[in-house]
């Protein structure tokens, strides 16, 4: 029986990341958020409560993974970030927003 309740556990918090990744993705498309420069996500526009927790959540993570990165690489986190900003625009999908440093919000093409 406590094994079925683990699994159980297991496969909610599967199925709410994916979720939550869902929800990321369609805020991203419909030009709500977009990646900055920095590293974090940030509003193109007006969000609902819900993506602005959403966002609020991932940052939090990314900023948590990224001051990991900077302790065990012995560097600034500002420099974990900048990386991190850099990879995730080139990822970003072609007609999703981004920031590049300096600059306002644009659609990649």
């Amino acid at each position: 029986m406590k094994i079925l309740t683990k699994l159980v556990a297991v496969v909610l918090l599967v199925f709410a990341s994916v979720a939550n990744a869902a929800d990321l993705t369609s805020a991203k498309a419909s030009g709500v958020i977009g990646e900055q420069a920095n590293g974090y996500i940030g509003f193109v526009k007006k969000a609902s409560e819900e993506v602005q927790y959403l966002v609020k959540e991932v940052n939090s993570k990314r900023k948590t993974k990224y001051k990991k990165i900077a302790k065990s690489q012995n560097i600034p986190l500002s420099n974990v970030e900048k990386i991190a900003g850099k990879k995730a625009m080139g990822k970003t999908l072609s007609g999703n927003y981004i920031k590049p440093a300096g600059k306002g919000w644009i659609k990649k093409k």
